[in-house]
């Protein structure tokens, strides 16, 4: 089996991230909302790194990459919107369309929960889900996410939620 590696986003990423957004566009936008047209270029990646890593930097944000043992991008993640004080945040993440099925996306997310647990000390993740990702339902649901029935439902996502053992 391949090695795959977790790691934190680093400002050296910008090429090899490009190269991995352009070469999934029409599959994430398959199932989420699509990015701006300018994203797609070294300064739209750079930029927004850029704001990744500010946001890093003051604890709002926890941006992640999958590399394979080649160190190619094969997958991002992150951890968005923390708020310490009320000890939650939100995950995210995309797995390249040629790797899915494998495992990856379970990965990240377990280690997603684990840097929310032990670095920063959070005791509930949200995620939402398209009605039709399939595939990233059960993600959540293999990773102990549950399906929150009190989301308002006029919203095009579902909400799941994990509680934290503190």
């Amino acid at each position: 089996m391949k090695t795959f590696n977790v790691r934190k986003l680093e400002s050296t990423d910008v090429e090899a991230l490009l190269a991995f957004e352009v070469r999934n566009r029409d599959w994430f936008e398959s199932h989420i909302d699509a990015r701006a047209p300018a994203f797609y270029s070294l300064q739209g990646v750079a930029d927004h790194m850029a704001g990744y890593l500010a946001d890093f930097a003051i604890g709002r944000w926890h941006p992640f990459i999958i590399e394979d043992c080649r160190a190619q991008i094969v997958g991002r993640a992150n951890l968005k919107n923390i708020n310490v004080p009320r000890g939650c945040a939100e995950v995210g993440y995309r797995i390249d369309q040629r790797l899915c099925g494998q495992g990856l996306a379970t990965l990240a997310l377990k280690h997603i929960i684990e840097e929310a647990q032990t670095r920063w000390g959070l005791t509930q993740l949200i995620a939402k889900v398209y009605e039709g990702n399939v595939g990233s339902r059960k993600v959540l649901t293999r990773c102990g996410f549950i399906l929150d029935p009190s989301f308002e439902k006029n919203q095009p996502e579902d909400e799941y939620r994990l509680v934290l053992p503190s």
